[in-house]
């Protein structure tokens, strides 16, 4: 199961719902996927086809939802 926390243009934000306990939010595109760390803080984890450009781009959003996604993590979990 991957519960979806948000979707912002391309992008698709969400978690699996088995894996590894260290809070972190996955993100497609069409263009491929990455992870992201949440804590200590906001770090990519893992890219898999995205440019330069939309890593930022999803680095950001991350950094702007962060309190939502935080939520959502504890809520889900």
């Amino acid at each position: 199961m991957a519960p979806t926390v948000f979707r912002q243009g391309a992008f698709r934000f969400f978690f699996f719902s088995r894996e590894e306990p260290r809070m972190h939010i996955h993100v497609t595109h069409t263009d491929g996927e990455a992870k992201f760390w949440l804590e200590p803080q906001v770090e990519l984890a893992m890219n898999q086809g995205l440019s330069k450009k939309q890593i930022n781009e999803a680095s950001l959003l991350v950094q702007d939802h962060y309190e939502e996604i935080i939520h959502a993590w504890r809520s889900y979990f």
